[in-house]
């Protein structure tokens, strides 16, 4: 199936009151895996790639982007590929420039760390050329009163987003989805997060853009499904696929400690993630 792009899945989403997960590829494992789940699960999703996981792949997009591109397109299932939590400059220029040759239709600009008026400013201007190519720009609004005038990360524990300043952000910077912080927080290994629901609302009738959720793994299905009633439209998944992962490698390990073909726990690895990433899917 050819690629779907961002916004398509954004859009359709949005009209039937659902959300696209958004599921984090590190290894190519990680991209077969969610590639078969979403085939399994028979919903649309995105693969994406964050700023992290290309630093560890020495700093070159290419090689993993475009693996993800062509896992995509060999898909039964309405695949996209998006870029996620993008802070450095020539990064996002890069980014930017060779998104359509790499077959990504959306990013996330992520300058919240810095002071609100410098994340507009600089927010706006990768905005305004992500659009000149056709590209989904999601953007984050750090909560303000960080330490030394900076931002709290909007997923930094207890932050909250003021719906006035969503509003006026998103009015300032023309993204087309917005990160919020309702309750979540990355890299939770538990899921007892609790979002606030009424706040989610405020945002959703207020905001004009889509909202998007980070740090999900924290949030039980009860939750996540009450969240995306709520106005959530895009629906960020990592820690709960390295948690299937890691423990998948560590059975195989631990049970037969003389296996050195890296085959021998890698495929129940991408299997582990496939199971995930079916259930995280039927849970939006």
């Amino acid at each position: 199936m050819a690629l779907t792009a961002t916004a398509d899945l954004i859009m359709s989403a949005a009209v039937t009151g659902a959300a696209v997960p958004a599921f984090n590829a590190i290894t190519l494992e990680h991209a077969e895996g969610i590639a078969a789940g979403v085939e399994r699960s028979g919903a649309a999703a995105l693969i994406q790639i964050s700023e992290n996981t290309i630093r560890f792949h020495g700093g070159r997009m290419a090689p993993l982007v475009s693996a993800c591109a062509r896992i995509a397109e060999g898909s039964d299932a309405a695949l996209g590929v998006h870029l996620d939590h993008l802070q450095d400059a020539a990064l996002i220029d890069e980014a930017i420039a060779t998104a359509a040759d790499l077959g990504v239709t959306s990013l996330m600009v992520d300058t919240a760390h810095l002071s609100y008026r410098d994340n507009v400013d600089a927010t706006r201007g990768f905005t305004r050329r992500a659009h000149e190519l056709g590209l989904w720009v999601e953007a984050e609004l750090g909560q303000v009163g960080g330490k030394n005038g900076h931002a709290i990360g909007a997923h930094e524990p207890g932050a909250r987003t003021d719906p006035a300043e969503a509003a006026e952000f998103v009015a300032a910077t023309g993204v087309d989805g917005l990160a919020v912080a309702v309750g979540s927080s990355h890299a939770m290994t538990t899921r007892d997060a609790e979002l606030d629901l009424a706040l989610i609302g405020r945002l959703s009738s207020g905001v004009g853009v889509p909202l998007v959720l980070h740090g999900s793994s924290g949030v039980s299905d009860d939750n996540l499904g009450a969240a995306v009633r709520a106005g959530m439209r895009k629906v960020n998944i990592g820690t709960a696929l390295n948690l299937a992962y890691s423990g998948a490698v560590r059975a195989v390990l631990d049970g037969q400690a003389s296996v050195t073909d890296p085959r021998k726990y890698l495929a129940p690895a991408r299997e582990a993630i496939a199971d995930a990433v079916a259930d995280g899917a039927a849970t939006l």
